[in-house]
């Protein structure tokens, strides 16, 4: 691999100054080694064959973004597309393979010919257009994510299954995932080491002029590099879709981010001349086990985002001081002696882990508790009503002595694989999931359900897998009434709109069947526009405010939530209430308050507080081998100005 191994300019030799330095050229091993350390000591679930395989497989994704960054880095550019361009690669793949039967194979190649195309596309635009990197790739971002919503129409595609394999284990262990990640840095270690395009970026990321002067073909050059870093995102952008069984139109949003992270935490400097694979594996690993960890301690999801800032602060000041000790890198593909001693080190610093983790687990090794112990994992926690369904279900779990752990997957499909995988990792005796998406949470249910965990879907189903039971409103028949409520109060005749939930779950699809079910009986009902604005408030008044544009005589608004229902009443302003009457769903405070200030006419309201305690009443029945019922269906109800001050969800 080609290093940036530090040397002393002191020639200091004492055992205190080699100790010093050790951990200066080392610093991002060093807070492996003790993040691990500490990990172990804090949580007994952590240092467990699975557990590490886990983190091995959440690592995957960002890890081989992260080594095509490395190479964009290393030559002193940025890359702010690698996400999008891995969303846009598998969905090509999908899109191809599923829906147009093109033979897998081939599909591959276009999908990784996809990410070559956008990477040269941004190569083009900062050596030849001469824009600045982070232009570039920052339109590329927004590009790369647009087509793949287009190709996609929005909603996630089934992924071949031969290519799902990807995503699967060896002999039931061993993750493929991992495998991938190994393959992708062997060969991102020898292209830093041992070509002349590697030695090459590191000449441009020391002095671009001084390299052009002595003959490097640098726009070229940099045509190659960014190319480099659009393959490895359509590397990773496949292997996240094969763990989701499904190309995601959203999937990998801001893993860009989470990407230079770890190049940066790693030891690479974003000046540019200094960087390698193996630091950026590391930094990868580090990013992975603060995630694991913080979930299995149960932290909060806010918490961890500040936590890993606060890593990646450290992480440049390590740099920068290192840097004023007089540490200066060693030339790319130089020092060999230096690359023995660097293997010595990470040796060493695998015999030092092993021998105090081994002693840590001592600590756990007697320890048992007979509390029950359970995960949730909720879709997100930025809307009320997710945050009123865990509310009921801590309420249900401390009234019934339950160990309870929630976890926030912030409307990210991969995220929440992760958190999954974590819970049956750590033997929880049972899992409560609200679904992201319907189908990527599959693959992780059926490992649960390998495992004898029962698991318990919480207002939206699970696709291709096996749950326990379903704990959830009637959406359709909410969906129905919805759309009744509306009929009435515009007299049976009027133009409307529907705002759409987020493609891909269950609720989504199933009010917006209800909607379309309901409005059959009211045929003067006109329905001018159906858009998507994904349950979230602000996307309901940006896409509120557009329609307003193309049907300003607009009278009626169904939205498949409150979030969005609210959104679309700010866009509306004074005409909320009055010459347009709004109709959400899901009765949140913030809707209910809406209502009785007649801005919302009514809402579909669902109790979502009853929803989280039934699910743990579930749960913990299943975990008792008590008889479920499939299906729990939690009623809805119509409420307007007239019923609200009755009304608690």
């Amino acid at each position: 691999m080609a290093t940036d191994t530090l040397k002393s300019t002191t020639g200091a030799s004492g055992a205190p100054g080699g100790l010093r330095r050790l951990l200066l050229d080392n610093g991002a091993l060093t807070a492996l080694i003790v993040l691990v350390i500490a990990l172990s000591a804090l949580s007994g679930d952590f240092l467990t064959t699975d557990n590490l395989l886990n983190i091995g497989v959440q690592a995957a994704v960002t890890a081989i973004l992260a080594f095509g960054v490395t190479f964009v880095i290393v030559a002193a550019g940025i890359d702010l597309s690698v996400g999008s361009v891995a969303a846009l690669s598998a969905t090509v793949l999908a899109w191809s393979a599923t829906n147009h039967g093109v033979p897998v194979f081939l599909a591959l190649v276009l999908a990784v010919a996809t990410g070559v195309a956008a990477g040269l596309v941004n190569g083009f635009l900062i050596a030849y257009g001469k824009l600045p990197p982070f232009i570039a790739t920052l339109a590329m971002l927004s590009v790369a994510r647009g087509l793949s919503l287009v190709i996609s129409g929005g909603v996630p595609i089934p992924f071949p299954a031969s290519v799902s394999h990807l995503g699967d284990t060896l002999g039931n262990w061993l993750p493929v995932p991992v495998l991938v990640m190994v393959a992708m840095g062997l060969i991102a270690a020898f292209v830093l080491g041992r070509t002349y395009i590697g030695r090459s970026m590191y000449a441009i990321g020391g002095n671009e002029e001084a390299a052009r002067l002595s003959g490097l073909r640098v726009t070229k050059q940099k045509l190659a590099i960014y190319a480099l870093s659009g393959l490895f995102a359509a590397v990773a952008g496949i292997v996240l879709a094969s763990r989701l069984s499904s190309a995601q139109p959203q999937a990998a949003d801001g893993y860009e981010l989470d990407a230079i992270a770890a190049v940066v935490i790693g030891g690479a400097s974003l000046a540019g001349g200094t960087g390698k694979a193996s630091g950026t594996l590391i930094g990868a690993l580090i990013l992975a086990v603060l995630r694991n960890g913080l979930n299995l301690l149960n932290v909060s999801a806010f918490w961890q985002q500040v936590v890993i800032g606060v890593v990646i602060a450290l992480a440049v000041l390590l740099d920068t001081v290192r840097r004023k000790a007089g540490a200066t890198p060693v030339a790319a593909g130089t020092g060999g002696g230096n690359r023995g001693k660097q293997a010595v080190t990470y040796a060493l610093a695998a015999v030092v882990t092993v021998a105090i983790v081994g002693a840590t687990s001592f600590l756990h090794g007697s320890s048992s508790s007979a509390t029950p112990k359970m995960g949730l994992s909720l879709s997100t926690l930025n809307n009320p009503f997710f945050v009123q369904i865990r509310a009921g279900a801590q309420a249900e779990a401390r009234k019934r002595g339950v160990d309870l752990t929630v976890t926030d997957a912030q409307n990210d499909a991969s995220q929440q694989a992760n958190q999954l995988q974590n819970f049956t990792t750590a033997g929880q005796g049972a899992i409560i999931v609200n679904p992201v998406d319907s189908d990527a949470a599959s693959n992780s249910v059926k490992a649960a359900d390998k495992a004898n965990i029962p698991v318990v879907a919480v207002d939206r189903g699970v696709n291709n897998a096996s749950v326990d039971t379903l704990v959830a409103s009637d959406n359709v028949a909410g969906g129905e009434l919805a759309a009744k409520t509306m009929a009435e109060k515009l007299g049976g005749r009027g133009r409307i709109v529907i705002l759409q939930g987020q493609a891909g779950t269950s609720a989504a699809r199933e009010r917006a069947a209800g909607f379309a079910k309901g409005l059959k009986a009211y045929p003067g009902i006109r329905v001018l526009a159906q858009q998507p604005a994904d349950f979230d408030r602000t996307k309901g008044l940006d896409v509120m405010s557009n329609l307003l544009q193309a049907h300003p005589d607009v009278q009626g608004v169904v939205a498949a939530n409150d979030e969005m229902a609210l959104g679309a009443i700010k866009a509306l302003g004074s005409k909320a209430g009055r010459s347009v009457q709004v109709v959400g769903f899901d009765g949140t405070p913030d809707g209910l308050k809406a209502v009785k200030d007649g801005t919302l006419y009514a809402s579909v309201a669902q109790q979502p507080t009853q929803l989280g305690r039934i699910a743990v009443d579930n749960a913990l029945r299943a975990v008792q081998g008590k008889k479920v019922e499939p299906t729990v269906k939690v009623p809805v109800k119509v409420v307007t100005k007239d019923n609200v001050a009755g009304f608690s969800g």
